[in-house]
């Protein structure tokens, strides 16, 4: 019988056929802005994945629809969604197998605030997105028509790693022109879409938040705990919006720019897990955390390397910096290359486990 080839969790680790695999990763969002059901270039992500897996990256963060504007969803005026394209689903299946056939780990991000945002009237399904969270039966529509069916087509391919359910949800509530929407709402399709993903898979599922203000509790007697707004995807929180088990998500995939390091530090700098005060980042309580997004440019005064290595002696369980194919001013693969190079080469046993 052959390996197990599955990314599992056990405790604070990620598991791969009974091995520790620790994600030696990036993000890779888009080749071309929604490419499936766009204008998706199967060449062009087979190429990449090569370079990837060549240079020791094992698993990289793609949005499967950045905002819609492909139409791979069919959502009416009043957010009802009813279908997907079919073409959607031709492209992604091209895309697993080049995944599978290059040996790399996907989380895949299902949405993102994108699909919130006002855009010079670029944007006329901004306020059906806006609809589609505000109640359940609309929320459920989604799930039953999108977030089910993606994760019955693919859960069989070892190489969906994860599910993303959206691109950092602070700014579409924080901000006017991405809907200023309440976290209720926000946490209502984290709720329901985890537990949909959960009854009908073991693909383990995220949220990948923007800083600690929407994801700490805080903690008992530390004198900052007005940084922290409460942990808008913790297991309670979840489960208050929907009394349901199985609305949680499994791992920690936080984002971090320079900019957030001047009220909360840096996560590369410090434990996961507890207060600042302890040592920690503020997450709690412990399960797999990642860093899904960090600039491949690197952190303040230190090279990505470092980031890295800084990560990984101080227990995080991966880096995915932003981006292995430049696509803005955050850094690309020539920044990226000596960092997975190095993680690598010095932790071949962590990185492919398999081999």
């Amino acid at each position: 019988m052959g390996a197990n080839k599955k990314i599992t969790i056990q405790g604070e680790h990620f598991m791969v056929d009974g091995k520790r695999i620790w994600i030696n990763g990036a993000n890779t969002p888009w080749n071309k802005w929604n490419d499936f059901g766009g204008e998706y270039n199967d060449a062009w992500w087979n190429e990449h994945f090569a370079l990837l897996h060549e240079n020791g990256l094992n698993a990289t963060r793609v949005w499967v629809n950045c905002n819609n504007n492909q139409g791979a969803v069919i959502i009416d005026e009043e957010g009802m969604v009813s279908g997907t394209s079919q073409k959607h689903w031709d492209d992604l299946d091209l895309f697993f197998a080049a995944a599978e056939r290059h040996q790399i780990y996907i989380m895949a991000t299902l949405t993102s605030f994108d699909h919130f945002q006002n855009r010079n009237n670029e944007r006329p399904d901004a306020s059906r997105w806006r609809k589609m969270v505000l109640t359940d039966e609309k929320v459920d529509a989604f799930v039953k028509h999108y977030v089910i069916p993606f994760t019955l087509r693919y859960k069989e391919n070892p190489y969906l790693w994860s599910i993303d359910l959206m691109n950092e949800p602070d700014w579409a509530h924080e901000e006017e022109h991405r809907g200023n929407l309440a976290w209720a709402d926000l946490s209502r399709y984290f709720a329901r879409a985890a537990a949909a993903i959960h009854e009908n898979s073991d693909v383990p599922v995220t949220v990948g938040l923007s800083f600690p203000k929407y994801h700490s509790d805080g903690f008992e007697g530390y004198e900052d705990n007005a940084r922290y707004e409460g942990d808008k995807v913790s297991d309670a929180f979840l489960q208050n919006i929907y009394p349901n088990k199985n609305a949680y998500i499994d791992f920690y995939s936080v984002h971090y720019y320079d900019w957030v390091g001047k009220n909360y530090g840096s996560p590369f700098q410090v434990k996961p897990f507890g207060s600042p005060a302890s040592g920690g980042w503020g997450l709690w309580p412990p399960k797999p955390a990642v860093l899904g997004e960090c600039a491949a440019n690197g952190s303040a005064g230190y090279t990505l390397t470092e980031d890295y290595q800084n990560a990984f002696d101080n227990g995080w369980q991966g880096v995915m910096p932003w981006t292995s194919n430049r696509v803005d001013g955050c850094g690309g693969f020539e920044e990226l290359k000596p960092a997975i190079n190095h993680m690598r080469d010095k932790y071949p046993e962590l990185v492919f486990p398999l081999k």
